[in-house]
């Protein structure tokens, strides 16, 4: 893949902003950003390779504003400084009062190759931006898709899904994502955790199960004891799928399309079950065994299809199953802003489908009396209610199960709709789910 940096380490805007640009250049190619930076960055200072994911990703919630800026200022597209151009925009509009320097910066950041058959554009393009702002911006945002920073297929069905919460879902997908705790009940309870963390001058607070919210993102390795298996990071709506699940000592359970492992662990920390995680990506895997081994925790994992259980299943029926089924993302779209870009309205139909076959065939491996929990992370309702009520009706030994016992000890911004959906809010991303009965015999 292309790219637009020669990787350095010199810990300045210059650098951050080149790679940033080889992001958003991966973007257009619909290869995922976090894989791109990722590769284009290894080489670079930590410092560096920070400040490019955080430009990247503000880029990336207003890439449609950003393409229609570029539009404007160019006046023909030129993939050597397109990309640049755009992250060096972004930046222009969240820190005005640091233009003189995110200019220079931009300038310096282009490639040295050709490199003064473009500094001269590149400099007039973002000074004219500087120059004409408002009516640049005003301009820019004449559509609906460009003010609200999505495509206009997803607004259309986000609106026709939520009709009274449609504009907060959009806005939370803009939004910075919180960082939100899970301490590991089996090493240390949670009003210990948290004076620990207190002691070292991290503010936090409690969020209801094992949860806390911390008031600012930090580091992993700045946390006390996450080296230890402590304490792990996962958003507050993935914490509720191990208490909804309720398994117990000694129950046989399926985690399926389990990488990287967060929910796998949670189970584990709950209770001695006996489990068994599956995932088709073998390399995702690698995150779950590394999780299971900081936390001081034991599970069978294999790489198998979840959808195919004869190329894996090798004992009797599960007591309990946890289908944490391939989606949109869309409830999660904050932590991965490229995904609204690299998805297609199209991909539901295909997400839809892969979701009924794995339903349908993990449902034959759970035992009557049993309990199946369906989640995804999306807010689209074809996922997730019409996807359930697909299910039921088409297994009549299937019953849904309430949910709002179990989640009243979790302190929910957004309440989940009796149909199982959280959508997004401050403190937890957008999650659905669906307990489903299987009955005895």
């Amino acid at each position: 893949m292309a790219t637009l940096i020669n990787p350095g380490s010199s810990g300045n805007l210059s650098v951050a902003l080149r790679l940033a640009a080889s992001g958003l250049l991966a973007v257009a190619k619909r290869h995922a950003l976090d894989e791109a930076l990722g590769r284009v960055g290894a080489a670079a200072h930590a410092a560096d390779r920070a400040a490019a994911q955080e430009i990247a990703y503000n880029a990336c919630r207003r890439l449609n504003l950003l393409d229609a800026l570029a539009g404007s200022l160019l006046r023909k597209p030129n993939p050597a400084i397109d990309p640049l151009a755009k992250v060096a925009l972004s930046e222009l509009i969240d820190h005005p009062q640091r233009a003189h320097m995110i200019v220079d910066e931009a300038v310096k950041a282009i490639a040295p190759v050709k490199a003064g058959a473009y500094k001269g554009t590149l400099n007039a393009v973002l000074r004219r931006f500087q120059r004409e702002r408002e009516t640049l911006l005003a301009a820019a945002a004449d559509t609906e898709a460009v003010r609200l920073g999505y495509p206009a297929w997803w607004i259309e069905r986000i609106r026709a899904a939520w009709p009274g919460q449609w504009a907060e879902v959009l806005s939370q997908g803009n939004a910075r994502a919180p960082m939100t705790l899970r301490v590991n009940l089996r090493r240390i309870s949670v009003d210990a955790y948290l004076q620990v963390i207190r002691d070292a001058g991290i503010e936090a607070t409690q969020a209801g199960g094992a949860a806390l919210h911390l008031a600012r993102p930090r580091p992993t390795r700045l946390l006390p004891g996450f080296a230890e298996g402590l304490v792990s990071v996962q958003d507050l709506g993935a914490q509720l799928a191990a208490p909804l699940l309720d398994a117990r000592a000694g129950m046989r359970v399926l985690d399926a399309c389990a990488a990287p492992g967060g929910k796998l662990a949670h189970l584990l920390e709950q209770a001695d079950c006996q489990p068994l995680a599956i995932d088709r990506d073998s390399k995702r895997l690698k995150a779950a065994h590394q999780n299971l081994e900081r936390l001081g925790l034991k599970a069978q994992v294999r790489a198998g299809d979840a959808g195919d259980p004869g190329t894996w299943r090798d004992a009797g029926p599960f007591d309990r199953i946890l289908l944490d089924a391939p989606c949109s993302a869309s409830g999660v779209i904050r932590r991965h802003p490229d995904g609204k870009w690299l998805k297609r309205e199209s991909d539901l139909a295909a997400h839809v489908r892969e979701q009924s076959r794995l339903l349908d065939a993990l449902w034959q491996g759970l035992r009557p009396g049993g309990k199946l929990l369906y989640a995804t992370c999306s807010v689209f309702p074809d996922e997730n209610q019409r996807q359930t009520a697909r299910f039921l009706s088409s297994h009549a030994d299937a019953v849904p199960l309430p949910i709002a016992t179990q989640l009243a000890a979790y302190n929910l911004a957004s309440e989940p709709h009796s149909d199982g959906q959280l959508l997004p809010a401050v403190f937890h991303d957008g999650f659905y789910y669906a307990l489903l009965g299987k009955r005895p015999d």
